[in-house]
């Protein structure tokens, strides 16, 4: 498309995403704060290695980073192109979405909150879902960029919506991780073969992407890749958590897990995924998950 795209952020989603962007618009320019990683991006895959200035001048703009503080503070330090779309997959805080979405229509520059989920094969595979908060007009304009990064993709409200989404998938990610360490703790503690277990329960009422895919390639494996930090869903529970309480509702089970979620992330090891969470319960246990 003859449509300038940028992508802001190339850390372990945003790198494998921007990969995609060549394959459908002519010029593509992808920044981060770590320049020699555009650089490498550009060599890469035919992407275009430029200043942030630059960047923010394209007709379309992608930010990942970590917080939507971060995000927040890039773009009070730039000027961004009349007519622009700015979609953030951060996994960010819906009340910075609809604020950032307010200032930059003043500035006739449309915010899209458009947080993914898939990790990063789903990255790797262009097979992201991802869920869209904000102006519907906005949405449609920059459904063809988003198609290229994701498979899924859906307009589910307002903005803010899109990030509010997400921080609930993930709390209940991690509801689902913290129950099956529980579970298979029992389960192990009774003599139980875990694999065969897993078998079962896989085709059984009790199955979830934790059992099917994070259990037996993460933690019964004992090999936690990094893919997803822990500081990450820690984020995102509390994200969640947060939710609940503007909405004046009870979680008991929300407010523990994330509860459980901080107190992992407090006492993991530097740089560790969010299945490592599980090594706390395992300390309390003494039982490992193998």
């Amino acid at each position: 498309m003859s449509q300038s795209v940028a992508f802001i952020g190339l850390g372990a989603m945003g790198y494998r995403m921007a990969a995609h962007l060549p394959k459908h618009f002519d010029t593509v320019y992808v920044w981060n704060r770590n320049f020699e990683k555009a650089k490498q991006h550009a060599i890469a895959y035919g992407t275009k290695a430029a200043s942030l200035e630059q960047a923010v001048q394209a007709d379309i703009i992608f930010s990942c980073l970590p917080t939507s503080s971060d995000v927040e503070a890039l773009i009070n330090d730039v000027q961004i192109k009349s007519g622009a779309i700015w979609i953030d997959c951060t996994s960010g805080v819906p009340d910075s979405a609809r604020t950032l979405a307010s200032s930059l229509k003043q500035l006739n520059v449309d915010f899209l909150d458009a947080p993914v989920s898939g990790q990063t094969v789903g990255a790797e595979n262009a097979t992201l879902t991802v869920m869209v908060g904000g102006d519907v007009a906005a949405f449609e304009r920059a459904l063809p960029a988003l198609q290229a990064v994701g498979q899924l993709i859906k307009h589910v409200g307002e903005s803010g919506a899109g990030f509010a989404v997400k921080a609930v998938n993930n709390m209940l990610l991690a509801v689902n991780l913290w129950s099956v360490a529980e579970g298979f703790s029992a389960l192990k503690a009774h003599g139980v073969s875990l694999n065969e277990a897993l078998e079962c329960i896989n085709a059984s009422s009790g199955k979830s992407l934790v059992t099917e895919t994070i259990f037996p390639q993460r933690v019964l494996s004992r090999e936690f890749p990094v893919t997803f930090g822990l500081p990450l869903l820690a984020k995102d529970t509390g994200i969640a958590l947060d939710l609940v309480h503007q909405a004046k509702l009870p979680a008991p089970l929300l407010s523990l897990t994330q509860s459980l979620i901080q107190a992992a992330n407090l006492t993991a090891e530097d740089n560790s995924d969010f299945s490592a969470a599980v090594k706390m319960y395992e300390a309390w246990t003494r039982i490992t998950l193998e």
